[in-house]
């Protein structure tokens, strides 16, 4: 009796292992043919799809390595079958829609758009084993002329009708891009602007959505350029660099590690010319001549902290009305002369009110540098724009900015280039600091650039003020120890 009763505990362990080994399969066999279900984007990858539900043209601007084109094929995948998980934030489509994805030339559109929707190209066995699930793929058309390509694919629909998914390339010319209407569509690299204008122009009946996944390796571009310094409504522009794809933040975030590690990376930049590694590691364009200030970000940032009461502070404002008015705060470590960018504010298209009101809410006996043009009256003869502010409490340096004076002399200039130079002697001495929650600040800094020599005066607004703040720390004072005395609405000098 104990050989049988040992021979059937060892039938049914055998029993209950090839049902373990059964189920293993089928779990593999799911996550290989449903990657649209096992997505696990990282926070800058759900910004970028959660802009989608306001924009109806989206752009996200990263590195390289850091799974742009894999949350643009998520987004496709999703919109094309309407299985969006629970997380999902971005638009949604009820319906079967036709949709575009788009690349440089036939042969990349293949390699990569393709792949990451369907599968390796030419592997009869890996269809389905891309974004789109095996199951909802009904039928792919082959494109003639380009082996293993794919023309178009029908896609089955949570509500029972059916997509369609059509590849195109940048290099099949401006007239495949024209014709019909569509629902979306992605574009996986930067396109040229007149395909970029017919792929907006074909989704506008439909209101439509246009999303591109890029990194910027033509520099400056008039795409690139517009969605950088002239964001219109219905437009939106994310960020991504290694750091967003590195193995701390989905540790942090979600509990697993992201794909990059610190030694992977070193690897990777190591590959890459001097010249090329801000592009490639943060997806910023190469601008102009040269960025003005060409200081690594990890050089000027700092985590926030209390301001320390001995710490001289300072605004800075450049006003303005089409541009915005842009405000700066600092804080100035006189022992180790060092400055700390921790506060900004930036509105356009405000009264002086509005601004006024915003400043207020902060210390009000901090004093404010600003530029020659305040004291600019209108052809009616009103107050020009410093006292207007001064009229709303705000407490306005006397006279306008100027530079520190030279040795011998009593008054200093307007020159730019004389500040620019001292704030970059400053972050390259490590003297000049950012807390790293002011990004709008950080967003002026990486397009503030060059131009045959010449700085180029778009969305600087910020960085005008910090100027002017940096260079007047002479009449920076500490915490409640205001140097004015008198009303603050007309405030006087009370320095000697």
């Amino acid at each position: 009796m104990k050989k049988r009763s040992s021979r059937l505990v060892n039938q049914d362990s055998k029993e209950v292992l090839e049902r373990k080994v059964e189920l293993l399969k089928l779990i593999r066999e799911r996550e290989k043919f449903n990657q649209l279900e096992e997505y696990d984007p990282y926070p800058f990858q759900e910004r970028f799809i959660d802009t989608t539900s306001t924009a109806s043209q989206s752009v996200l601007c990263a590195g390289n390595r850091v799974g742009k084109t894999r949350v643009g094929a998520f987004l496709v995948a999703a919109s094309l079958t309407g299985n969006y998980p629970p997380w999902y934030t971005g638009r949604r489509f009820n319906e079967p829609i036709t949709a575009w994805c788009g690349g440089v030339s036939t042969e990349t559109v293949r390699d990569i758009v393709q792949a990451e929707l369907l599968g390796t190209p030419g592997d009869s066995q890996a269809l389905g084993t891309g974004m789109i699930p095996k199951h909802c793929i009904i039928e792919t058309q082959r494109k003639p002329g380009v082996p293993n390509a794919t023309a178009m694919a029908l896609i089955k629909h949570i509500s029972g009708g059916t997509s369609y998914v059509y590849f195109k390339a940048f290099n099949m010319g401006n007239e495949v891009w024209m014709g019909r209407s569509c629902d979306l569509i992605w574009l996986d690299e930067e396109p040229p602007r007149e395909i970029y204008t017919q792929a907006v122009t074909r989704t506008l009946d439909r209101r439509g959505t246009v999303f591109m996944t890029y990194t910027p390796e033509s520099g400056m571009s008039e795409t690139t350029a517009q969605f950088f310094n002239d964001l219109r409504p219905g437009q939106s522009l994310t960020h991504g660099s290694w750091d967003d794809a590195s193995e701390k933040v989905k540790t942090v975030v979600k509990g697993s590690p992201g794909h990059l590690t610190e030694s992977v990376m070193e690897q990777i930049l190591a590959a890459y010319p001097p010249h090329e590694r801000e592009m490639r590691k943060y997806g910023r364009p190469t601008i102009g001549s040269g960025l003005v200030f060409p200081v690594p970000e990890e050089k000027l940032l700092v985590d926030p902290f209390p301001i320390p009461e001995e710490y001289q502070r300072l605004g800075g404002i450049d006003f303005g009305w089409d541009h915005p008015t842009a405000v700066v705060w600092i804080a100035y470590d006189a022992d180790e002369d060092i400055v700390y960018v921790y506060d900004t504010y930036r509105q356009s298209k405000a009264t002086p009110a509005v601004h006024a009101t915003a400043i207020n809410t902060r210390p009000r006996w901090i004093s404010y540098a600003w530029p020659h043009d305040g004291n600019r009256r209108d052809s009616m003869g009103n107050p020009g724009l410093a006292d207007q502010y001064r009229g709303h409490g705000v407490n306005l340096l006397p006279e306008h900015f100027t530079n520190p004076p030279a040795m011998g002399e009593k008054k200093g200039g307007n020159s730019i280039e004389v500040g620019i130079m001292d704030m970059l002697q400053r972050m390259e001495s490590g003297r000049f600091k950012v807390f790293s929650t002011q990004s709008d600040w950080l967003e002026e800094l990486r397009m503030f650039h060059r131009k045959d020599g010449k700085i180029v005066p778009i969305r600087d607004d910020l960085m005008a003020a910090t100027r002017y703040a940096t260079m007047s720390l002479r009449f920076a004072s500490p915490e409640g120890e205001s140097m004015w005395k008198g009303d603050l609405k007309y405030p006087v000098l009370g320095i000697v």
